[in-house]
This record gives structure tokens, C-alpha cells and sequence, in this order.
């Protein structure tokens, strides 16, 4: 890798010239409204970075003080800053989607219709005569997720994209956590967007706005369908070259989609971040900025920007416990994804007690090699309670580590279990455990502190598997089918632990909680305990002929 000084674009003094409320045509004889920022300069013409949501174009975002992006009143949720980018000769292009915001029309969030009409957007916009045709699309979350969408539609004029923080499958990283409807945040967000436009200035220019049956149609389509399908990405016809940034506190939303892009997308030109902090933070950071810039320079502004020559894989590498926003830890390349180095090896699940509701209990130990009898553990499943009543499950550590341990890559969990019902629900969480037995917390999304490492679910009647989509580090459900438990059956489970990048200190224990509810750390990321879970016992079985393990990416140092 080179370490000389690549260019890339320098901010000059242009006046920025604001569009407001710009109409945009579509196929259907339809439109949308946006706002357009760019540099006013006669005839130089200019690459645009785009993007669609349902935040509304015209809310003034005001950041924390700790943002390395001031306020000013063109910022905007998710999306990027036109203060800062269109100094450095870019325009901005913000789109209020149908039934949002400014825009008419029938409300479908995160649609194959939102593709579509963000298809037309971009082809409108490529054609005005200050634009040198280039377009790219950036943003966080809502405004990563669409990108994957719209670019499997391959339009003409999008160079490059940069989905930052985006899931790409609606049903397996959004609504379905393995089979699991994930109601907690999917309902907040639905009431509180709901919210913003009828009880908030919307409602004054766009009465009938964000009216939708987002929630009925998920939960009516509980396995996955042609319906998640057109709303998720298809990684065969993703081709244009992207930057996948996830976030290794993103275990319940976006993070899986950024490593699925890189691992799956048929892009030819395709680079992989993973950074730490806030849901904000390493967006706006200097840090966040320069990657961005110097991608779209290089397939916007045709800018040598020396990106491309550097390896594909970006990390930051988290040593455990480091409370700030952003830039807490330090970032490693690495040529591929997984890493090739790694050292897949097994911990098993050894049952040394019985199962107790006691809230530290630990049930047995996370060993090298698995007991030559099976025992078992049972503990009872979990109906609708209240917040803190729920049974815990049972719990799993290693011994104290001997030496510094990095586990990064992705994680599966090897259950053989059965239940008293028809069902039963996994949530496996790992857990940090210092010298003292205290959990080390890292930064959430949302700035909090989350007690746990990374997160895993499935749903039992689920457990098939699609086997030609599934490693053996990354297992795929089908989710086409329910496979229901009859009583006493024993079934193996494949549950899919979503990646992460940690170094358990030595001294430090790595801790398994199985549970039959969200367990420590889940916060808004919540699970509707369905019915059969009344009354239920759910075993878990190790040992013998039944061997349960957790299957962790070790990664030897360089």
C-alpha cells in the first residue's frame, strides 16, 4: 500500500445556491419534491450525492455539541452536510419520498416503489445542465438502506454509493431477527414518523401524509416472500462500485446488511468499513468525511484519491470498555472478510448446575472440547411480562482468559434443544466480563452504554436452513416454512450471531446468556414474546451425541 499523499477535492469559496422545493417528474405522471444545494459558478458543472427518505427534507437537524459538524440550518437527519461538501464541489440532493414530507402520494417506507421513484430521481437530476451527469448516493440508516435497493435497478447515471449503516434484507435485518418479529423499534419508529407529520408542521402542507399499514403488512407476512423480496436488496444485480460502513454497535439493525453487501455483491469494486460510536458521530467526524470524499472523488470526479489502491477491509479494532462518541478505537486494513488468518474454533457448552432464576447465575463453562454425555438444561419459556419479570435462561462462560483474546468475524451458536410447546424462541447474547465479574459496556448507537457484545436470535420452528446460501460460519434460514417442535423433540439449531470485533482482555471471561426474551443490552431493539411461550419449558442439550457450541472467529496476531 502506498503511503504517499494522494489529492483529493479542496474546499473553494463558492456561493451556495439553495433550490427549494424543486418538483421532479415521475414514470407515473407522479412527483416528489426535493431540495437541491449546490455551488453557484456559471457553467462548471457538478457530480450530485443524492438521497430519499421519509425524515423530511425541511427539518432542521440540531447535532449534540460534541459533533465535529456544527449546526448550521441546512443540516439534516442522516444526510450529509451541504456546508461542508459543497464548498469541495459537490451538490446535494435531498428527496422527500412519496406520502412524506412535501411530497404526495401513497406513504410505502422502505418500498420497491421507493426504488423506482428514487431511479427516476436520479436520471432526472443527471440531465440539468449544472450536473456532469455523475451521481452518487450517501447517507445513514433509512437513507443507507435505499441505496442498496435503488442500485440493484442499476441506473444509468449512479457511479457510486456509500450506504452507510444500512441493512439490505427487511426481513432478516430489520423486522424478522431470526424468525423473531422485532416490535420494538419497528413500532416506535412507525408511531413517532406518524407523529412528526400529523402533529408536526406537515400536517399543515400534506394532511394525508405518511398514511400507511407498514406494521399490518409486516406482521402479516411473517416468513420471508416475493413481498420482503421487492423490498431488500438483490445482491446479484448490485454492480456499482460502493463503500459498506456498518457499525459493530448496529448488531440489531444495519450491521449485518454491510458485511452481507461486501461478501455478496456481484460489484466488481467494493471496499468494507467498520467503525464504533454514535448512529452520528463517524458520519460527520473528519475521519468519516475524508473516506467519503476520497470515494467519491475517485468514481464521481475521476480524482486518483489512492482509496482504490488501499486494501478493501477498513476496521476498527475495539479493546473493551472506551465510552466515546466516536474514534474510540483504532482502525486496521484487512484484505477480505472474513479474515483468512482466522482461527475458527469451537467453545462448548459444558452443563455443570441446574438452571436458577437468579439474575448472575452461571450454569456451566465454555470449554475446549465437548462432555462425552449429554446433560441437559431446562428452563421456563416467556409470555407477554413485565419489563424485568421474564425468566433469565441460562448462562455460559469460559474460564479467565489467558491472554488478550480478538474475536472479529461472524458468530454461530450450535444448540440442540426441545420444548413442552410448539415452539421456542433463542436469544444469545455475549457478554464482556472483566477481572471484578463486572460487564464492560461499550457505546450504543444512541449513545448509551450497552452491556453486551453482540446479539443472536432464532425462532425454532425456523431452523431450516437454505444450503446453498450458508457457510459454516454464517448459517442463512430459508424462513419459508414452519418447521413446528412436537413435544420432547430434539432439534438442532443453527443461530446466526451477528459479527463483531472484540479483544477480551486477559483476565476477562467471555460470557453466554440464552434466554428465552431479549436479554441484557437489547434496550429499543425488542422481541414480541409470542403466545406458546405460556407456560413453556425449553431445554438446552450438551454433550454425548449432542454437541452445542459457540463457534468463535479467533484471530491470531499478525
Amino acid at each position: 500500500m502506498s503511503t504517499a499523499v494522494k489529492p483529493m477535492s479542496q474546499p473553494h469559496d463558492y456561493k451556495m445556491m439553495v433550490e427549494k422545493d424543486v418538483k421532479i417528474p415521475l414514470r407515473d405522471g407522479g412527483f416528489l419534491y426535493g431540495d437541491i444545494f449546490r455551488p453557484d459558478t456559471g457553467d462548471e458543472k457538478f457530480p450530485v450525492l443524492m438521497n430519499i427518505g421519509p425524515y423530511q427534507k425541511d427539518k432542521v437537524w440540531v447535532p449534540p455539541h460534541d459533533l465535529e459538524e456544527k449546526a448550521n440550518p441546512h443540516m439534516n437527519w442522516e444526510t450529509a452536510n451541504p456546508m461542508w461538501w459543497v464548498p469541495r464541489g459537490y451538490a446535494l440532493f435531498r428527496v422527500d419520498t412519496r406520502g412524506s414530507g412535501k411530497s404526495p402520494g401513497m406513504s410505502e417506507p422502505s418500498s420497491y416503489q421507493e426504488a423506482v421513484d428514487c431511479y427516476d430521481c436520479i436520471e432526472w437530476v443527471a440531465k440539468l445542465p449544472w450536473c456532469s451527469g455523475n451521481v452518487g448516493t450517501m447517507g445513514v440508516s433509512y437513507h443507507a438502506a435505499f441505496q442498496w435497493k435503488v442500485a440493484g435497478l442499476q441506473p444509468p447515471s449512479l457511479k457510486a454509493i456509500i450506504p452507510w449503516e444500512g441493512r439490505a434484507d427487511q426481513y432478516r435485518d430489520q423486522a424478522y431477527h431470526g424468525g423473531i418479529f422485532a416490535m420494538g423499534f419497528i413500532a416506535s419508529w412507525h408511531n413517532r414518523n406518524t407523529a412528526w407529520h400529523l402533529l408536526g408542521k406537515p400536517r399543515a402542507y400534506n394532511p394525508d401524509s405518511f398514511n400507511n399499514n407498514m406494521l399490518w403488512n409486516y406482521m402479516r407476512n411473517d416468513l420471508d416472500s416475493e413481498f420482503w423480496r421487492q423490498s431488500s436488496a438483490r445482491w446479484e444485480k448490485v454492480k456499482v462500485p460502493f463503500y459498506s460502513c456498518g457499525n459493530w454497535g448496529g448488531f440489531a439493525m444495519h450491521l449485518r446488511g454491510n458485511t452481507e453487501a461486501f461478501t455478496q455483491a456481484a460489484s466488481k469494486h467494493k471496499k468494507l468499513r467498520i467503525h464504533t460510536g454514535s448512529h452520528y458521530h463517524p458520519f460527520h467526524s473528519e475521519e468519516g468525511r475524508i473516506d467519503q470524499l476520497r470515494f467519491m472523488d475517485y468514481w464521481l470526479k475521476g480524482i486518483d484519491t489512492g482509496i482504490m489502491d488501499e486494501p478493501p477491509v477498513k476496521i476498527e479494532i475495539r479493546t473493551g470498555g472506551v465510552l466515546k462518541p466516536s474514534g474510540a478505537y483504532h482502525f486496521r486494513f484487512e484484505n477480505e472478510w472474513p479474515l483468512a488468518r482466522t482461527q475458527w474454533t469451537k467453545f462448548h457448552l459444558h452443563i455443570e448446575r441446574d438452571a436458577t432464576d437468579k439474575k448472575d447465575a452461571i450454569e456451566g463453562s465454555l470449554v475446549a472440547s465437548s462432555a462425552k454425555t449429554a446433560g441437559k438444561l431446562t428452563y421456563p419459556g416467556a409470555a407477554a411480562t413485565r419489563p424485568g419479570k421474564a425468566p433469565r435462561g441460562i448462562s455460559f462462560v469460559t474460564p479467565p482468559l489467558e491472554k488478550d483474546t480478538e474475536v472479529t468475524g461472524p458468530i454461530v451458536l450450535k444448540l440442540w434443544v426441545s420444548s413442552t410447546t410448539e415452539d421456542m424462541d433463542i436469544f444469545a447474547t455475549l457478554r464482556n466480563i472483566d477481572a471484578e465479574g463486572k460487564d464492560v459496556c461499550e457505546i450504543g448507537q444512541q449513545e448509551d452504554e450497552i452491556s453486551c457484545v453482540t446479539k443472536g436470535w432464532l425462532r425454532a420452528s425456523h431452523r431450516k436452513l437454505d444450503q446453498e446460501k450458508s457457510t459454516p460460519h454464517r448459517p442463512y434460514h430459508a424462513h419459508d416454512e414452519h418447521q413446528w417442535l412436537k413435544t420432547g423433540e430434539i432439534v438442532e439449531c443453527d443461530v446466526e450471531i451477528w459479527p463483531t470485533s472484540m479483544v477480551f482482555k486477559k483476565g476477562h471471561k467471555i460470557r453466554l446468556d440464552i434466554g428465552p426474551v431479549d436479554g441484557i443490552g437489547s434496550l429499543y431493539f425488542s422481541h414480541f414474546p409470542a403466545d406458546y411461550n405460556q407456560g413453556a419449558l425449553n431445554t438446552v442439550y450438551s454433550g454425548g451425541d449432542k454437541e452445542s457450541y459457540l463457534l468463535l472467529p479467533i484471530i491470531p496476531p499478525k
